[in-house]
């Protein structure tokens, strides 16, 4: 059981870690090739999700890619944690990157473990305790400071990126829990391979992969796509899913604190892009959050047993 968590731990700092550097890195697309969002969205879930199955298919679970569609109800529950978790994560994040920045993008989605601690405490599944309040007390202040830089007056990010940050937050934490019931019954490779084809699929309606200006896309360019579809796609969203075998959802979730600071500090240091004192302040109390929560004892109600009901998002 030790092997297993400590294997859990490993995963999610590391696709943590190229989760937020694959943020920086499709911002710079974003800045210097002026690649559309959609565009965006649909090619590195399609080709990610496909490399993901073709491996599955070579793997000792590969009856799995066919099987997860025979049954109604599962085939349903796929199909919804495609749409509304892996498709509402992905642009929801690339949207607040494409408005704001790669950091604070990040640090608006991390406030995805406060919000399944304010669900479990809905569902009567956590007491709420002291820590609770400070870690929410936290949560806003690092708001308050990373969104207007100590000013009242105005915003230090655009409203556009503030909106997309706090939705991607919501579906991430949607994506972590509803993921646990999938995972119960099928390989990690398959429910993460299929669900970033069909939510590709799905976005596919809107921008097509092919409608691309490729003649203005330079090496480098493709370069960092290659990354972003690998690293920060692929294998990012494969090992924190993964993490969820061995690790509850909330420890899987509050765990993946390289995620932020490889954000911040590559869109500060390689893109050198501009974060104000009490921005780093507002940095500092969500890092304060994510050091709260790992002191925090998770109850076993947390791992969701697979009799509960469908989650569901109003």
């Amino acid at each position: 059981m030790k092997s297993n968590r400590r294997a859990g731990l490993l995963f999610v700092i590391v696709g943590a870690t190229f989760w937020g550097i694959g943020g920086t890195v499709t911002k710079k697309l974003f800045q210097d090739y002026e690649i559309d969002v959609n565009w965006l969205v649909t090619t590195r879930l399609l080709l990610a999700g496909l490399l993901l199955l073709l491996l599955s298919c070579f793997g000792k679970n590969r009856r799995e890619v066919l099987f997860i569609w025979k049954e109604k109800q599962t085939a349903l529950q796929l199909v919804t944690y495609s749409i509304l978790g892996m498709l509402g994560v992905q642009y929801t994040y690339m949207a607040a990157i494409h408005h704001g920045n790669a950091a604070v993008a990040t640090l608006l989605q991390y406030l995805a473990p406060v919000i399944i601690i304010v669900y479990l405490l809905f569902r009567r599944q956590m007491r709420f305790t002291r820590q609770d309040g400070t870690i929410l007390l936290l949560a806003l202040t690092g708001c308050f400071f990373l969104l207007t830089n100590g000013s009242l007056s105005t915003l230090s990010v655009p409203y556009l990126a503030i909106v997309w940050g706090l939705l991607s937050a919501v579906c991430s934490a949607f994506y972590t829990l509803y993921a646990v019931r999938l995972l119960k019954r099928f390989d990690s490779l398959v429910v993460v391979g299929w669900s970033m084809v069909v939510g590709g699929v799905a976005l596919s309606f809107i921008r097509a992969p092919w409608e691309a200006h490729f003649d203005t896309f330079t090496f480098a360019a493709y370069g960092y796509l290659l990354f972003v579809i690998i690293f920060g796609t692929m294998l990012a969203f494969w090992l924190y899913i993964k993490s969820l075998d061995s690790l509850p959802p909330k420890e899987t979730s509050l765990l993946g604190s390289l995620e932020p600071l490889a954000a911040v500090l590559t869109t500060v240091f390689w893109l050198q892009q501009p974060f104000g004192f009490f921005q780093w302040v507002g940095a500092a109390c969500i890092f304060g959050v994510v050091f709260l929560l790992t002191l925090q004892k998770t109850p076993k109600a947390n791992t969701l047993e697979q009799k509960d009901p469908p989650l569901k998002i109003s």
